[in-house]
């Protein structure tokens, strides 16, 4: 393929994908050759070509299949250096999420490599409303690598509700603009396991030099380390010394750190003297955005896709409990379109989301989650409402304060008040009891999974 063809084909792609996408994201990349069947193309930087692979791939394919250039696979090349490739148009769709560029700190042989980041959670990919507008500016300030903002950022919310995916976005970002930084992102839960293995190998040293040489420290779900009182002690001296050393900490949690009953105080303190935002629930319009900008997604998949009037308004409506949950209706919907190959009407609509639509419009009661429990661990519901602290009742009391919790708008208060006339503080310590037990035992996971059923039955 000659250079003026590629040429043909980028006015193609700019109709197919916007002006504006085109000119971030295509017009940086040179076409190189073809040889055995993969098109090979420069690109800036690792990160603009897995983002290019990752966002663009199917369609570039397409428009070279279009244009009647023979290729199963594309390539990415910086400095002559393959690091990406997308298979053809089928395998593309579904390949694994890449590995994300390494750090400085690992190129130099330290045990810190960015662990695997989604190269969808971008801050491109973020759309932006008001539940959550704030955390978006926060994290974009971060993530523009300059002096120490906020120290730490702290970001909390309930699921799906875009918290890892603004993690994954700022060490995109820094990755990009600061390449030289040493930036670490992990779980609380992966943080609590190189401790403890730390530990087992009497190789503490080690671990503290580790963690202390980062410039970055990422640390998502925070709340796993609660009650974990070894853990909480190293995880505080840590972050007490990255913030003397004028390092920049970012934190993410269930709820903000004076709701973390069992967190160390001196943790939930220091982390409330950085900025600790809250992202909400979504409301209708940041649903509607977010399906509005998923379908556009989807029709580089489906180019078939037809799709009627109000669909998306009706999915926004009754699909309100998180994003993933919308995401994947969305997904579901337009995979189901495709395979019989009709139109995305109201109707097929209500078919093919049945089961979501009916999980997410019918509201639980309290009274509800008290009798099915009870039917459930074969107890009174007068024992859940009294003083009794036999193990036998504590555990099935507990997890319907968890279940009202979860699955209610009511208040700490409100529950306490369902729940005999109980403190705020019990019920939270309740519910946090029974998230604590399904971390450690999968009967509990399961228990929970059953009654949820029943409840949405």
């Amino acid at each position: 393929m000659k250079n003026e063809k590629w040429v043909d084909i980028c006015n193609d792609l700019q109709s197919a994908i916007g002006k504006n996408n085109f000119k971030s994201w295509i017009e940086p990349i040179t076409f190189d050759r073809i040889d055995a069947r993969t098109a090979h193309f420069r690109v800036p930087t690792n990160f603009f070509g897995t983002w290019v692979s990752q966002k663009f791939g199917d369609v570039i394919l397409r428009h070279l299949h279009g244009a009647g250039v023979v290729v199963d696979r594309l390539e990415f090349v910086v400095n002559a250096a393959p690091f990406d490739s997308v298979e053809t148009q089928t395998s593309a769709a579904s390949a694994a999420p890449q590995r994300a560029p390494q750090t400085a700190a690992a190129a130099s042989g330290a045990d810190l490599p960015i662990s695997n980041l989604n190269p969808a959670y971008t801050f491109d990919q973020f759309i932006v409303g008001k539940p959550n507008e704030l955390a978006h500016a926060a994290a974009r300030r971060v993530a523009e690598g300059g002096a120490v903002a906020f120290n730490p950022l702290f970001l909390y919310g309930g699921v799906g509700l875009g918290k890892t995916h603004l993690m994954h976005a700022i060490a995109w970002e820094l990755a990009q603009n600061k390449p030289d930084q040493r930036i670490h992102y992990l779980s609380a839960e992966q943080f609590m396991y190189r401790f403890v293995r730390a530990l087992r190998e009497k190789d503490t040293i080690s671990f503290k030099q580790m963690f202390r040489s980062v410039d970055v420290l990422m640390v998502d779900d925070v709340q796993f380390i609660a009650g974990k009182n070894s853990t909480q002690e190293e995880f505080f001296h840590t972050f007490n010394a990255l913030v003397e050393m004028g390092k920049q900490i970012i934190i993410s949690g269930d709820r903000a750190p004076v709701d973390m009953e069992d967190l160390d105080s001196r943790i939930a303190s220091r982390l409330q003297c950085g900025l600790v935002v809250d992202l909400h629930p979504t409301d209708y319009e940041l649903r509607l955005g977010i399906l509005q900008a998923k379908l556009e997604t989807q029709r580089l998949r489906y180019r078939h896709l037809k799709m009627a009037d109000g669909v998306l308004e009706f999915i926004a409506h009754r699909v309100s409990s998180n994003v993933r949950v919308l995401e994947g209706a969305l997904t579901r919907l337009c995979a189901f379109a495709d395979l019989v190959g009709a139109e995305i009407t109201l109707d097929l609509t209500q078919e093919c989301l049945s089961d979501i639509l009916r999980a997410t419009s019918r509201k639980v009661t309290m009274d509800e989650i008290i009798k099915k429990t009870c039917d459930y661990y074969k107890v009174r519901p007068a024992d859940l409402i009294s003083p009794n602290r036999a193990r036998n009742i504590v555990r099935p009391r507990q997890m319907a304060m968890y279940l009202c919790k979860k699955y209610t708008t009511r208040s700490l208060p409100e529950i306490g008040r369902k729940f005999g006339g109980r403190d705020h503080t019990t019920i939270l310590h309740g519910v946090r009891k029974i998230e604590e037990l399904m971390s450690m035992d999968s009967q509990f996971v399961e228990d929970a999974e059953l009654l949820r059923r029943l409840l949405e039955a």
